[in-house]
């Protein structure tokens, strides 16, 4: 049986971790962009759409976060005569650096083993 040529394309393995609380995913890979976004733009909306996600999905992560964490990731303020805003706390920041930091890690402890998949794939 021949197989199909495949266009180039880069191959590579990337860790994703989920962090649960409950029944929540507390964070994750999604929540992880969602932040930085929210940090870059200092807008839930700005964020969600360059997400392709609506508002109120991003709105709903936010509020899960916020819940089960120990103190908040996020600081909306409502529009109003300055317009809103919203931009990460302290612990948001600090939960976003440990949170990329594990992935980092992730991917160097693992590197030996993804090469080995990673030369089985069809190129």
């Amino acid at each position: 049986m021949k197989r199909k040529n495949h266009p180039a394309r880069l191959s590579a393995v990337h860790p994703r971790f989920r962090i649960v609380c409950g029944r929540d995913i507390a964070f994750g890979p999604g929540k992880a962009d969602l932040l930085e976004l929210i940090a870059e733009t200092g807008s839930i909306g700005k964020a969600a759409s360059r997400m392709k996600m609506s508002y109120m999905r991003a709105w709903s992560l936010i509020q899960t976060m916020n819940r089960c964490f120990k103190r908040p990731l996020i600081h909306a303020t409502h529009g109003g005569e300055g317009g809103g805003g919203a931009e990460l706390t302290e612990t948001g920041r600090q939960i976003l650096a440990l949170y990329r930091q594990l992935e980092t890690k992730a991917s160097a402890a693992t590197r030996a083993t993804s090469q080995k998949i990673l030369s089985r794939l069809e190129s």
